[in-house]
């Protein structure tokens, strides 16, 4: 391969330019490498032409000065041999400038491979980011997805026990039917809410804490729904006007909150001893007169605050919608 040849590779390899993908640095880098190679064996073979022009043109010389001293017969020779002196000394002008322009090309291929390693650097460093934006935006999908379902499964959660309430009260009011047409139970539901509103009278006698036999009949009724309610909090509520506790009862019960406690924890007792209802879910309250639903200035008034409440609620919703996984 000739001084030229080597050239125009080198500077072919050295105009390789322009934008490339990621997926061509390889094969860029390859054919810069193979150039690189080229170079060095042309810059080789230049320096090994130089010092063989250099040694002969120290021969010309050392054979002039042999001349020199010789017959003038040989000043045709000498003549001949200092031309090729000269020609010598053009050449070897020309073998070192050829090695220069190859260093300076040589310098100039390094550079491109060091653009072309720290862009294929910052490719690889853009792919990472975006692999990790990437798997960073499906976590989030895939917790997002998670999310909605949880909220899916607590709605349906939430309109099943709605439902499962809703019969209960249309079970509740056509077991206490007569009841409510009395006026002595109300019954009211707001969506997962449901109370049970008893006036003092159907329960107990007047002053007492135990139920009357009428009274049990009606607890009955209501505890054989009431045992198969599962997911409600049952609080069960005692209620007084706020009448104080007259002098005969004084014994026995100290003020309303007494009164009030002792029939909310008879109702209680009997709905976990004879009604069958899970303990678990009972809560028993005295209130007194603290809550009162109508004036107390009226005697209709008081009957309507002398009450027992059954307040169904909601559990804990996620305790729920974990009963009714597969």
């Amino acid at each position: 391969m000739n001084i030229c040849t080597v050239t125009r590779v080198v500077i072919c390899a050295a105009l390789v330019t322009g934008c490339v993908s990621s997926g061509t640095h390889e094969k860029t880098l390859a054919e810069l490498a193979e150039a690189r190679k080229t170079l060095e064996s042309s810059k080789k073979q230049a320096a090994a032409e130089a010092d063989r022009l250099q040694k002969q043109l120290a021969d010309v010389n050392a054979r002039v000065a042999e001349l020199m001293n010789g017959t003038t017969t040989a000043q045709e020779e000498i003549a001949k041999l200092q031309k090729r002196a000269g020609e010598l000394e053009t050449e070897t002008a020309r073998a070192n400038d050829l090695v220069k322009q190859l260093s300076e090309r040589d310098q100039d291929l390094n550079e491109r491979l060091k653009a072309e390693a720290a862009e294929k650097a910052r490719l690889e460093q853009e792919r990472t980011a975006k692999e990790a934006e990437i798997q960073q935006q499906s976590e989030q999908l895939k917790a997002e997805a998670a999310d909605k379902a949880r909220l899916e499964q607590e709605r349906a959660a939430k309109e099943a026990e709605i439902q499962r309430l809703t019969r209960t009260h249309e079970e509740l009011t056509k077991s206490l039917e007569a009841e409510i047409a009395k006026g002595d139970i109300k019954i009211k539901q707001v969506r997962d809410r449901l109370t049970i509103n008893m006036v003092d009278r159907v329960l107990f006698d007047s002053g007492q804490s135990r139920v009357k036999p009428s009274g049990l009949k009606v607890l009955k009724q209501v505890s054989d729904i009431l045992k198969n309610v599962t997911d409600k909090q049952i609080r069960i509520e005692g209620h007084t006007d706020n009448v104080p506790i007259g002098v005969k009862l004084k014994e026995r019960f100290q003020t309303n909150w007494e009164l009030s406690t002792a029939r909310a924890t008879s109702v209680v007792r009997y709905l976990i001893e004879e009604g069958g209802v899970d303990r678990a879910n009972l809560l028993a309250v005295g209130y007194a007169d603290t809550k009162p639903i109508a004036s107390n200035d009226t005697e209709e008034g008081r009957t309507a605050n002398r009450r027992i409440e059954i307040a169904l609620y909601p559990k804990d919703l996620s305790e729920i919608a974990n009963q009714l996984k597969p």
